[in-house]
């Protein structure tokens, strides 16, 4: 139970979209990754998915009842993704993000497209041992 430096955590690994789990909160993962260009489309059914850009940026594309738009999102910037919106995030630089989840959340949500072998379809990984 000691503060967790985010560079220092994010420093302690280099795969893109690969999310690993810093700590919970009750029931759910604050999971920090490393991005950059494309991720996939997807769904999570049953939770919202919180973004917090830590560098770089990070766009979101959406499909929603009027049609699809992207959020953009610079460095310090928040976003939900709400329950059942189909989204597909994408890093023109590279970035690092903050993501909140229910525990056990699979990266590439509920339903998603064919997942491209830069991407890693996880529920998070471990923090590297002794991050602090």
């Amino acid at each position: 139970m000691e503060p967790i430096a985010l560079d220092r955590a994010l420093d302690s690994f280099s795969d893109l979209w690969s999310p690993r789990i810093v700590t919970a909160v009750n029931d759910y993962d604050v999971r920090i990754a490393r991005v950059e260009g494309e991720h996939v489309w997807h769904v999570h059914t049953d939770t919202d998915e919180f973004f917090l850009v830590i560098e770089g940026e990070l766009h979101i594309a959406l499909r929603e009842a009027d049609g699809e738009r992207t959020v953009v999102l610079p460095r310090g910037s928040v976003f939900t993704v709400p329950r059942g919106t189909e989204h597909k995030p994408y890093a023109p630089v590279p970035s690092a993000i903050l993501v909140f989840e229910p525990t056990g959340t699979l990266s590439v949500g509920d339903r998603h497209d064919e997942v491209p072998d830069h991407v890693d379809a996880t529920t998070g990984h471990a923090l590297a041992g002794g991050v602090q």
